[in-house]
């Protein structure tokens, strides 16, 4: 996944102004980012604050590692499995 050029704590700033008062397009060039980048974090940071965006952070970097492993133990089930399977 392709990391943003900006921390959460940026983010939630960003997030903020915006509801301080401040103008979509204005803070988009401001900051020099899309409407569309802007509206996102909007979906996925608003209301947080940045110690909870960091934990948000830390728990998806677990979900997929235990996603990976999960897919891993898969694998090796299914190799296991074909190779019972076969008549000796």
């Amino acid at each position: 996944m392709k990391r943003t050029q900006r921390t959460e704590k940026q983010i939630i700033g960003i997030l903020q102004e915006h509801d301080a008062g401040a103008k979509c397009a204005d803070l988009c060039r401001k900051h020099g980012m899309s409407e569309g980048t802007f509206y996102a974090w909007k979906a996925k940071y608003s209301g947080m604050t940045v110690s909870e965006a960091k934990r948000l952070e830390a728990l998806e970097d677990e979900n997929a590692k235990l996603k990976r492993l999960l897919a891993e133990q898969m694998l090796d089930m299914a190799a296991m499995r074909e190779l019972l399977q076969k008549k000796w």
